[in-house]
Order: C-alpha cells, then structure tokens, then sequence
C-alpha cells in the first residue's frame, strides 16, 4: 500500500490548493446575500414586446443591464388568454414591482408590436407611481422590404 505524502514533504509550488468560491457553491455554503436586492436604480428603462400571442416586458438600468422581467406566460396565462390586455397589465405590474423596491422613480418606456397589451401595459405602468420621462414606439417597420408572395388563383 503506498504511504500518504505529507504536506509539509510537497515543493511550494504544490502546497496551494484552490478553494472553491463560497458564493457560487449551493449546498455547502449558501449565497449569503442576493445580489438583486443589493442594486439601488432611480432611472431605467422599461421595454414592452406586444405580440398577438403574447406580452413580454423587460426592465433594464441605463446601461442596458436587465433587472427584471415577466411576461404574460411566466404570470400563468396559457393558450390564447397570454395576448388579452389583462395579462399584459398583470405581467407588467410583476416586473415593476421589483424594480420599484430598488427604488427606481422614473423610466423611458420603448414599446414594441402590434399586440392587444401595448395600452394596457402602459396603463399598468402609469399607476404603479413611476415617472415617465418618454414613451417610444420602436415597432420595425419595412420600408417596402421583402417581396409578397404571389396572388393566390382560386
């Protein structure tokens, strides 16, 4: 059987024996602060994807790091009920919410789609209490881009 080498026999260069970092390991060493909450934002922006099938809004610092988000999907709606205006409303009411315990005041809203949210969402926005600074509407539009397909003989 061979015999255990000490730790004091080992070169220098040996003896280092990296550690793991506590607070990227789960179960022996528990993250001991979230790092959510940690953050304090006062501006932001707030960015509404409205599609006919769903709504999904983000909300990012000025730097465009996100800081929250919800979508129609995530607040439990299924099927068709994920495009109705009250699901937009209740998923942009989840993610304020958040940001308004991180103290954010004012926001610039960029919305964009043609969906059933768009009035809604913004609607939920104004009542939580957050300024608005401006409202935006970054919906692409083709300049004539691609061509149609051809008409259809019946």
């Amino acid at each position: 059987m061979a015999k255990p080498i000490s730790r004091t026999s080992l070169p220098n260069y040996v003896r280092f024996i990296p550690r793991k970092n506590p607070r990227f390991t789960s179960r022996k060493y528990p993250r001991f602060t979230s790092r959510k909450s940690s953050l304090r934002i006062s501006k932001g922006v707030i960015n509404i994807q409205a599609s006919f099938n769903n709504t999904i809004v983000t909300v990012t610092d000025t730097q465009g790091q996100v800081v929250s988000w919800s979508s129609a999907g995530t607040c439990g709606f299924r099927g068709p009920r994920r495009g109705t205006p009250f699901a937009a409303q209740t998923a942009t009411a989840n993610a304020i919410s958040i940001v308004i315990d991180q103290g954010m005041q004012e926001a610039d809203v960029r919305i964009k789609g043609p969906g059933l949210g768009r009035d809604s969402a913004l609607r939920a926005i104004r009542r939580s209490g957050i300024r608005l600074n401006c409202v935006m509407d970054v919906t692409p539009l083709p300049h004539n881009g691609c061509r149609p397909p051809k008409k259809r003989r019946v």
